[in-house]
């Protein structure tokens, strides 16, 4: 028996599971030396949702995070979630591309890599695994913990094994679901000591109730480091609190030997960012309790809720949960983490929300079944298979020996963009949100999500929660001066950008250098008549057509299948799916709806030629709303 050891997640997936990842740097600086003071093993701060979630919403370079934690963080290891051959994102990425991050990761702060495989497809994390090691990181590889039918206590210790040889200073039992029982985690840690003779440290969710208990008797198994976070950011979807499990083992030969003061004292502060960004508290919920037979991940739950909200079918969740083991199923019982997570769930929404199952495919959804993310658990269902990507026959190698190397046409096409190799890579990953952020970081005006908290100007009429936007509700025509008004406005606030429509007329008014900018002729004749409008210093405007659809008996309009984001093309660079003039067949993709983190390819329903393209590349879209007219 000896002491159990503290990793704290708050700064990762605490706010992940409970505030969608979006505490911003500025909330973790003041509280830092505090933590880094308070005797952890480690500190998870990077990885997983963050580095997305910094580029894509909070207006925030990853990297500068990570450095930034690093500088205050002098004593404790800092950690980070690798999800193998996908990194931080959502498909697998060339060998090189895995090299370089993980080098840059360990080069600007990160100690330790928890890596795992969604599949526990041990292929996936040998070139991870082996840069990390030559990168001078602990290697922490993770054995994904879930149920079915192929899940044994066999396959856990045979994953756990080839780990081990492959070099991991340190296993991790990563159960994502809260569903590790207490005694079957007093049976696998028991194992994997006996076994592997190295450090288990075990990861758990408060979701089901029971990971305090597992805790308790996978100490008693031998346990050397657990998972908790502060309490503000505690139980429901996320970890236990690390206030009640040191309590726990207080006065006992487990005794984590932190001090129970200063963790209260850490907590005050995170639970008064809680109420002022107005954050909910982790709760467990009846359909948290039914993850026995679900199966869904909290943080999952809370996606799935988002995203059923965005759709305007929230009402629909229960049959939403009710259809997730059934695509699970089908689709060879892969655990529910990023990134199979979003591609049984995003699935099974669309099986819901489309009233019929398997019409609308995501393009990450025909990847897995083609066998590139590794080997599903068990065979694919042959009948799904076959509705999914025909009669082509799966990968049986592994993913990314298909991969051409990536990091050399990163480099060519963010030219003029990237100013560091972490720029580079950042753009390698997420090649459309990256190029956003660095071409509103080169004008000075980048986009930042609004904060819960954030009162509306007495100027504005509406401001949405999802990003610093306001839209015009008037029936009324905008006229030059209104629009002055408008520039006045985004140069007197914190608004950075707003977004209008009025009489065919789409403006957006971005902060940026340009002090003067013209309307385009082509906008509308009306607008287009008016002479070049002076804006006021480091204000931008940019003026679109939003066409109407041409109607006709020969006609067929293609409607966005869901709420997301337009893109005509899979990635800046690349060639347009389809344009104006050109010929179609059925089942041709046409554009991308980005939606529910995955790249929904939307396929023409009819042959024919298109004669209208109604939106434009990067644009939101609605449900229903028209994307091209089709004369068949």
């Amino acid at each position: 028996m000896k002491p159990v050891k503290i990793t704290d997640t708050t700064l990762r997936d605490a706010h992940q599971s409970l505030w969608a990842t979006r505490m911003r740097t500025e909330d973790m600086l003041p509280i830092l030396a505090e933590m880094d003071e308070a005797g952890f093993f480690s500190m998870e701060v990077w990885g997983g949702a963050t580095f997305d979630v910094c580029l894509r919403f909070l207006g925030e370079d990853p990297w500068e995070r990570l450095r930034q934690i690093k500088r205050h963080v002098k004593k404790t290891p800092l950690q980070m979630l690798l999800r193998a051959q996908s990194l931080v994102g959502y498909q697998h990425y060339p060998d090189d591309v895995v090299r370089e991050f993980v080098s840059l990761s360990v080069k600007n702060g990160i100690d330790i890599i928890r890596i795992f495989d969604a599949l526990n497809d041990v292929r996936n994390m040998v070139v991870p695994m082996d840069a990390a090691k030559k990168a001078g990181a602990h290697v922490q590889a993770s054995v994904v913990y879930t149920m079915s039918p192929v899940h044994t206590t066999k396959h856990y210790l045979e994953t756990a094994t080839s780990l081990a040889e492959l070099g991991a200073d340190s296993i991790c039992i990563k159960d994502m679901a809260g569903l590790l029982t207490p005694f079957k985690a007093y049976e696998l840690v028991s194992l994997l000591k006996k076994e592997l003779g190295i450090m288990i440290h075990l990861h758990s969710h408060y979701i089901g109730g029971m990971a305090v208990g597992a805790y308790l008797k996978a100490a008693e198994a031998g346990v050397d480091v657990i998972d908790t976070a502060s309490v503000p950011l505690a139980f429901g979807a996320s970890q236990p609190p690390v206030e009640t499990v040191v309590r726990a083992f207080q006065e006992t030969d487990y005794d984590t030997g932190l001090n129970l003061r200063h963790l209260f004292h850490i907590a005050k502060y995170f639970e008064a960012l809680r109420k002022s960004r107005g954050f909910d508290r982790g709760v467990t919920r009846i359909t948290d309790m039914r993850v026995f037979e679900h199966q869904v991940p909290g943080g999952m739950i809370s996606n799935l809720v988002s995203q059923l909200e965005e759709q305007g079918a929230l009402e629909r969740i229960h049959e939403v949960l009710e259809e997730i083991p059934k695509v699970r199923a089908e689709l060879g019982y892969p655990p529910l983490v990023t990134p199979t997570s979003q591609i049984v769930g995003t699935q099974a929404v669309l099986n819901v929300l489309s009233g019929a199952r398997y019409k609308l495919i995501p393009g990450e959804v025909k990847a897995y079944v083609r066998g590139l993310y590794g080997r599903p658990p068990a065979p694919v269902d042959l009948e799904i298979q076959k509705k999914i990507i025909g009669d082509e026959e799966p990968l049986t190698v592994r993913p990314a020996d298909k991969l051409e190397p990536g990091l050399a046409k990163a480099e060519r096409e963010c030219v003029g963009l990237a100013r560091s190799p972490e720029d580079v890579i950042s753009y390698a990953m997420f090649p459309q949100v990256a190029k956003k952020f660095f071409e509103e970081r080169q004008r000075g005006a980048i986009t930042r999500e609004e904060t819960k908290e954030a009162k509306p100007t007495k100027e504005t009429k509406e401001v949405k929660t999802t990003q610093t936007t306001l839209w015009s509700k008037e029936d009324s025509k905008l006229n030059l001066q209104e629009i002055k008004e408008l520039i006045k406005i985004i140069d007197e606030t914190e608004i950075s950008e707003l977004n209008l429509e009025s009489d065919g007329v789409k403006i957006a008014i971005r902060k940026g250098p340009s002090s003067v900018t013209s309307v385009p002729v082509t906008a509308a004749a009306r607008v287009a008549a008016e002479p070049p409008v002076q804006a006021a210093p480091s204000v931008e405007m940019t003026v679109g057509k939003v066409a109407e659809p041409i109607v006709g008996a020969n006609t067929e309009i293609i409607t966005a299948p869901m709420v997301g984001t337009f893109y005509n093309a899979q990635s800046p660079e690349a060639a347009p799916y389809v344009e104006v003039g050109q010929m179609v067949k059925v089942g041709q993709p046409v554009c991308i709806v980005e939606a529910m983190k995955l790249m929904n390819e939307i396929e023409s329903e009819v042959e024919g030629k298109i004669i209208q393209i109604l939106v434009e590349n990067g644009q939101p879209v609605e449900y229903g709303q028209p994307l091209f007219v089709i004369e068949k």
